[in-house]
């Protein structure tokens, strides 16, 4: 059944109406989709259609289940490649913009990964009450059933919520390229026990202590002192899955750094000499939170009291977000909040400027960025507070931690052998599914090894490239923001991968009426679609001619009989492009003949259509006529 969450939410946004015109069944599933085109029903869902999308908006669920089996999937764009790749997040408030802005995370992040992947992201409503483990399990199954049906379009992984153990449920249900960030024994890359993220966190702070004295050409750095390694600072905010891995690989890449500062659910640490890092990762591993309980340990050490036989060091608070008030040369904002810092109270940020301590470079380990437009005015109003006037370079969140899915794509660009792939009939049998993973459990953890190796060798790579390129824009621009940087960087990755696309990459479907009908079914034909152009097909398939809006209103003005047949109103030189065609061929013709739509044809069959909105909205089209060489 669907989730009540989310029939609330659907009742409140769209009429009843709008949903059945959208609704596909099949069997017991339900699916809800828009495109690209559908600008006001999106809007209705909090989502604002701009040129890189989103491509395709789904609300999905399970009629015939007995648990509330249900979600959103956001495909945002798919310019750098098939599939879009992203997280499913598992969370009871999740709508579909929250959906698209982590979709569009995605795009920019893939694209600042130079991975050949497109950005999306999926969301499963849970339901209200409490699930057991095998409820829970049933729930994910279900929701891979729901994906299923959009396989070549978008490819899961883990996000807040979900996990490792999941991407195997999923797997084991699909099949193993069906999802990513699966365990080792199913070839995986294990990301978040990898600290795939956090390693790329470490990776930028390492590539930016050798970068920002470039800065010091920008008036507010021209003081900038950059420490040496053994002098380094760093606070972190969040100290989970990313926080405590980035905290632990410190030591590992930039040795003699400090971590002076954590904050966890129970509250935040301080200590200027530096917290003992290798035992709180030891700690996060068996307990997860960490702050307070490592505070009474050690005012039990000192006697009882912070007054007691020994002085403590270290500074304890019960309200996390104080670690923002503290000083330090870096901080790393790892926590599961997008808006860490703010000017206006109002939007509820982890601290205000203000407040905020003194840091000189942010290294963004959460995901911050969001399309909505206000979001991204209060995002530039806080960039101008602390970057130009503090003097603290932000690296963007999409541009730093890309590990995970840098970690992810390896399970795709190093293919699953045929012989390691999990025989069809076995799918969704669980049981057999795992007596198979054992009898190959040597050629998987050799294959989760070699995807491993080049995952780790393609991060440092791509991020110290990210790091060079983003000071370069930066000290090109004096009025750049941060942010403005790292979206041209994504950007124009996106532009130069969409410059190679073709008709093939772009088209929809095209609505079909046989040479048979008559104007009236043709007309309502094009009504029903919601499409400018209808293709006219013959007996084998093959393309007869179009039908147009132009031509319905030229034949009503003209008085033609509604059971006129179609073919005496419709166009018969047709206007189609290959479907091997480029984005500027596809322009020409509709600017050349001054149409709307034309149909995408191989030999006589129609395979779909493009049209100028379509072109407007996914292609990036204007994009690429504004970015610089």
């Amino acid at each position: 059944m669907i989730p009540k969450a989310m029939a609330a939410y659907l009742a409140e946004r769209l009429p009843e109406r709008a949903l059945e015109n959208r609704l596909v069944r099949d069997g017991g599933l339900r699916f809800v989709e828009f495109g690209s085109t559908d600008v006001d029903r999106l809007a209705r869902l909090g989502i604002e259609v701009d040129p890189l999308g989103p491509q395709l908006c789904v609300c999905m669920w399970d009629e015939t289940s007995t648990l509330e089996i249900g979600g959103y999937l956001v495909v945002d764009n798919l310019a750098m490649g098939r599939p879009a790749m992203g997280g499913i997040r598992m969370l009871p408030d999740l709508n579909p913009d929250v959906v698209h802005n982590l979709a569009r995370g995605m795009t920019l992040k893939n694209a600042a990964a130079h991975l050949p992947y497109g950005g999306g992201k999926s969301g499963i409503v849970p339901p209200v009450d409490a699930l057991s483990p095998d409820a829970r399990t049933e729930v994910v199954r279900g929701f891979a059933r729901l994906l299923s049906r959009y396989r070549d379009l978008y490819l899961p992984g883990p996000d807040v919520g979900t996990n490792d153990a999941d991407m195997k449920t999923i797997a084991v249900e699909n099949g193993l390229d069906s999802a990513v960030s699966k365990p080792a024994d199913m070839g995986g890359n294990r990301i978040d026990q990898l600290g795939a993220a956090a390693g790329g966190i470490v990776i930028a702070l390492e590539a930016l202590l050798q970068e920002m004295p470039r800065l010091r050409v920008l008036p507010q750095f021209s003081t900038l002192q950059v420490p040496p390694r053994g002098a380094l600072t760093v606070l972190i905010q969040g100290f989970g899955a990313v926080g405590a891995h980035a905290a632990h690989m410190l030591s590992e890449r930039l040795p003699g750094a400090r971590v002076v500062g954590i904050s966890d659910a129970a509250g935040y640490l301080y200590d200027e000499a530096g917290l003992p890092v290798d035992a709180l990762f030891r700690r996060w591993q068996a307990e997860g939170v960490v702050t307070r309980p490592y505070f009474l340990e050690q005012v039990t050490a000192a006697g009882g009291t912070a007054a007691g036989r020994r002085p403590l060091r270290i500074t304890y608070s019960s309200q996390p977000n104080d670690l923002l008030r503290e000083s330090a040369f870096c901080l790393i904002p790892a926590a599961p909040v997008a808006n860490y810092l703010g000017t206006d109270p109002a939007s509820q940020p982890s601290m205000t400027v203000d407040r905020m301590g003194r840091w000189t470079v942010s290294v963004e380990g959460a995901n911050t960025y969001s399309p909505d437009p206000a979001r991204k005015a209060a995002r530039a109003r806080m960039e101008r507070a602390v970057y130009r006037q503090r003097g603290v370079l932000i690296a963007t969140d999409y541009l730093v931690n890309s590990g995970g899915v840098i970690f992810a794509a390896q399970e795709l660009l190093i293919q699953t052998p045929e012989s390691l792939r999990i025989p069809q009939a076995m799918l969704g049998d669980r049981a057999a599914v795992e007596r198979w993973l054992g009898a190959h459990a040597a050629e998987l953890q050799a294959l989760a090894e070699r995807r491993r190796a080049a995952a780790e060798a393609y991060r440092d790579d791509v991020i110290r490239r990210n790091m060079h390129e983003l000071v370069d824009l930066l000290v090109s621009d004096a009025d750049m923001l941060p942010g403005e940087a790292a979206e041209r960087i994504s950007v124009r990755r996106i532009a130069a991968r969409e410059s190679g696309r073709t008709a093939a990459d772009l088209m929809e479907p095209i609505p079909t009426v046989a040479v048979t009908c008559t104007f009236r079914q043709a007309a309502a034909t094009l009504v029903e679609a919601h499409s400018p152009i209808a293709a006219v097909v013959g007996p084998q398939g093959d393309l007869v001619g179009v039908v147009t809006e132009w031509d319905v209103t030229r034949a009503t003005a003209q008085g033609a009989p509604l059971d006129e047949a179609v073919t005496e109103i419709m166009t018969r030189q047709v206007i189609a492009v290959a479907p091997d065609d480029g984005i500027l061929d596809m322009v020409r013709k509709l600017e050349h003949h001054d149409i709307s739509a034309m149909p995408v044809v191989a030999g006589s069959v129609v395979r779909g259509m493009v049209t100028a909105d379509l072109l407007a909205r996914r292609s990036l089209f204007r994009l690429l006529q504004s970015q610089p060489e």
